[in-house]
């Protein structure tokens, strides 16, 4: 039975989420389609434009992606304070860059004189867009509707492009976030279309190492922003290069014929998530698998699934053993 999206996301919870999106046809989202020779590659840059363009307009930040042969992954952070900040002015002009708007928010942005009535309906309407901002369904909805609209007309069809849904998981502590990260960053390399994570095309970790050779970080990712602390600034709870080591040290433990061992000393992120190496490889490597729904250590889950009022806190045996 499909779980309800006002289930799947609670902020009050957490603002970290897992999305996955995937295509329906036979034909790739991306890739090459070995019965008609047809490349799709250039879609891969579709979506990967759509997610740098949509970090610009809404509330929301990148931390990881991936666009894989038929699906991407992407994991999101939603700045619901950021988007309180905006005046309406901002709001409208933000949502102006999606879409249409109204006549009425077309003319205050041209800065028409409204009448009192007229203003509290833009008022109202710019209310209804703060929230949309920070919608990951709008998110998403943006992107794939897009692509299917770019996919039909250069297949010459019609009909539905993905399936009816995207999956969405709730990322409840650090834990959670830096194995589904590190899960999302490696789908290449476990797919065997890299060898690398720096040679891995249209993943956030490739354009991460880009940018690490010359000391900076990507505008248009979230940034890593070093361990917890006081007046600590927005972005991941984790050191960059932790960060890029500790994908370095999965990637080469995966393994085809069973699970990898990590043999060098491991870097100061797994340590401080007190997570062992055996149990990393396994969440790492079976995220989807391992966890259906939200994801995090016992207490985060109990929480969340309280304000959900949910009566059963799925995937808390796993977590309880596998985040140990």
């Amino acid at each position: 039975m499909t779980t309800p999206r006002k289930q799947q996301i609670s902020l009050a919870d957490t603002a970290y989420y897992h999305c996955i999106t995937r295509c329906v046809r036979r034909a790739f989202l991306c890739g090459e389609d070995k019965h008609s020779g047809q490349s799709f590659e250039h879609r891969r840059g579709w979506i990967e434009d759509k997610l740098h363009f949509l970090t610009q307009v809404f509330a929301i930040d990148v931390c990881a992606y991936a666009v894989m042969n038929n699906h991407y992954h992407v994991v999101l952070f939603v700045d619901e304070e950021k988007a309180k900040q905006w005046s309406m002015t901002e709001v409208l002009e933000r949502w102006h860059r999606l879409y249409k708007g109204t006549l009425l928010t077309k003319q205050y942005l041209n800065g028409d004189t409204l009448s009192e009535p007229l203003l509290d309906t833009v008022k109202a309407t710019a209310g209804t867009l703060r929230r949309r901002l920070i919608d990951i369904s709008w998110f998403m909805r943006y992107i794939n509707e897009g692509v299917a609209r770019a996919a039909n007309q250069e297949d010459d069809c019609i009909g539905r492009f993905w399936e009816a849904r995207f999956h969405s998981q709730a990322l409840l502590d650090e834990a959670a976030i830096a194995a589904c990260m590190a899960y999302v960053d490696l789908n290449p390399i476990r797919a065997n279309i890299a060898d690398t994570p720096e040679t891995s095309s249209h993943t956030s970790v490739k354009l991460r190492c880009e940018q690490a050779k010359t000391g900076k970080q990507p505008s248009t990712l979230m940034p890593f922003v070093g361990n917890p602390r006081q007046d600590m600034p927005k972005g991941l709870p984790f050191d960059l290069t932790d960060y890029l080591q500790l994908i370095d040290i999965t990637g080469r433990s995966i393994r085809e014929d069973k699970h990898g061992f990590i043999e060098q000393s491991q870097p100061g992120i797994l340590k401080r998530l007190n997570i062992s190496a055996e149990h990393w490889l396994i969440i790492t490597t079976e995220f989807r698998t391992q966890f259906h729904g939200a994801v995090g250590r016992e207490a985060a889950l109990s929480d969340f699934c309280e304000h959900q009022h949910l009566k059963r806190r799925q995937n808390l045996s796993h977590c309880n053993q596998l985040f140990a």
